[in-house]
């Protein structure tokens, strides 16, 4: 059922967030009493005070997942009662869909259509996918002569840690949580400080649906203080984190310089978009096109910024571009008729600003979009043309509504210019020929590689970045578990004769 801007504005007056810490099935303040607050980029309004956790908040947290998970309470319970309960929590989520997607919306700036795609599908869809995977993840036993039984056993890696980051809250949170409790692991939360509204009610459903009391915890914070000491944590077994590739940068020495805990890294991004010259113009390519760059703002670590168009398609690609962006909607997130919201701070505002500002300065033509007059930290969707490999706006991730049109030469130019990038997340490639296809996705040095449409894929899917957009470690599809499992093999001995 989808509500009107009416109902959405009403539903948020009635909204009254939460932003108390959640540690040992508790909500609580943090340790020294300090709060920081968070605010509707849309509006500039202050939405609540939060617990501003630090090291002595992840200290408790941490001691109350080990403790469960010593205790077995989850980490040993038969896999079809964790199974159970995850279920319930994708029901608890489904049912309280537009409470969670206008918190969120609230809370980062997305449009309220995004929101409710987001939270009341696809969270929802990771609880239950990773909930019927609970009791369907097997060992497996090694060939050995007759006089040994070699059992190679998956066991829950311990307490997990996650970093989340501010742009998808609530799905970036269900990526993490769901494959972790799947298969037995506590875990200890930190959401990023612009947004942790949703994560932390998200909690609450889940002690609804009956995740044991320390199994989960929420400990909202800065990256300097609770995100540095979950990396540092000595206690703490195993670590998602998805953000930026420096502060990616800084949990790989956060390893080394603690326990040498596992670390899963899902970074930055300056994805192209490919265009060959037997490619169609359809609509269909032009929407694709438009949504790789502008989805969320453009804050989205796949945003397919770098538009590489065979030069013959140049003009009209350019013109059909424009018209589409032309229809965007720029304004209140909670209507439904938005297209696109605000950016999640005014400093990001600025720096997005910044870049716009710097392709004009290395003689890139913006010929759409800029600044909004609208309150708030928004920014029209921004296009420009005559880009060139070496501007800086080609080379760095944006993260904001920008769009650069490259013309290519080739296809061989095309494949060189894509692949000459410090980061390697995702591409798209539209074409007529499927040879031609295969050999671009094999070639490019990325982790999702979309042909004839932007897509990250799905739940089923891995997710993650060659170079320096990612580790081995990947989320989605059954390659997400092995960040929270960890391999016994137990050799016996047996009796021959």
């Amino acid at each position: 059922m989808t509500l009107s801007h009416a109902e959405f504005q009403a539903l948020a007056a009635k909204t009254k967030p939460n932003g108390k810490a959640f540690i040992d099935g508790k909500f609580c303040e943090a340790a020294d009493g300090s709060v920081f607050e968070t605010v509707n980029p849309a509006t500039g309004q202050v939405l609540a005070a939060v617990a501003h956790c630090k090291a002595a908040d992840v200290d408790r947290a941490v001691a109350a997942a080990r403790r469960v998970f010593n205790a077995g309470i989850w980490s040993r319970a038969e896999p079809e009662e964790r199974k159970e309960v995850l279920l319930k929590v994708a029901r608890l989520v489904r049912e309280n869909s537009h409470e969670l997607a206008v918190l969120e919306s609230l809370d980062t700036g997305k449009t309220i259509s995004d929101c409710l795609d987001e939270i009341g599908g696809e969270v929802p869809n990771f609880f239950q996918w990773y909930a019927e995977l609970a009791d369907k993840t097997f060992g497996k036993i090694a060939p050995t002569g007759p006089g040994a039984m070699a059992l190679i056993t998956k066991e829950p890696a311990g307490v997990a840690g996650a970093v989340l980051p501010w742009n998808f809250p609530l799905v970036m949170a269900a990526w993490k949580i769901a494959p972790s409790l799947a298969v037995g692991c506590s875990a200890v939360i930190k959401p990023a400080e612009q947004t942790p509204l949703s994560t932390l009610r998200l909690a609450e459903l889940m002690q609804e649906a009956g995740v044991p009391d320390g199994v989960i915890n929420i400990v909202p914070g800065f990256g300097e203080t609770a995100g540095k000491a979950i990396g540092l944590h000595n206690d703490i077994d195993t670590v998602s984190f998805t953000g930026s590739t420096e502060v990616g940068r800084m949990f790989m020495r956060y390893s080394g310089d603690s326990n040498l805990k596992g670390v899963g890294l899902e970074m930055g991004g300056k994805s192209p978009f490919i265009v060959l010259e037997d490619a169609r113009l359809t609509d269909d390519l032009i929407e694709h096109a438009a949504m790789s760059a502008f989805w969320n703002g453009g804050q989205n670590c796949s945003a397919n910024m770098r538009q590489l168009i065979a030069a013959p398609l140049v003009e009209e690609f350019t013109g059909r571009i424009l018209d589409r962006v032309k229809a965007f909607q720029l304004g209140d997130p909670l209507d439904p008729e938005t297209d696109i919201g605000s950016m999640i701070t005014r400093d990001h505002k600025d720096m997005v600003m910044d870049y716009i500002q710097s392709g004009m300065d290395d003689g890139a033509q913006m010929i759409a979009g800029g600044d909004s007059d609208l309150p708030g930290y928004f920014i029209a969707p921004t296009v420009f043309q005559n880009v060139t490999p070496d501007m800086k706006i080609a080379r760095e991730e944006i993260f904001g509504p920008v769009l650069g049109i490259m013309p290519m030469k080739s296809a061989e130019e095309a494949l060189t210019v894509a692949s000459d990038t410090d980061y390697g997340l995702h591409a798209t490639v539209f074409t007529q020929d499927i040879d031609r296809a295969l050999h671009m996705a094999r070639s490019l040095p990325c982790g999702t590689v979309s042909v004839n449409g932007f897509s990250e894929g799905d739940i089923k899917t891995p997710f993650g970045g060659y170079k320096q957009s990612g580790s081995l470690a990947r989320d989605n599809g059954t390659e997400a578990l092995e960040q929270y499992l960890q391999t016994k093999t137990i050799w016996v001995q047996t009796a021959v004769g």
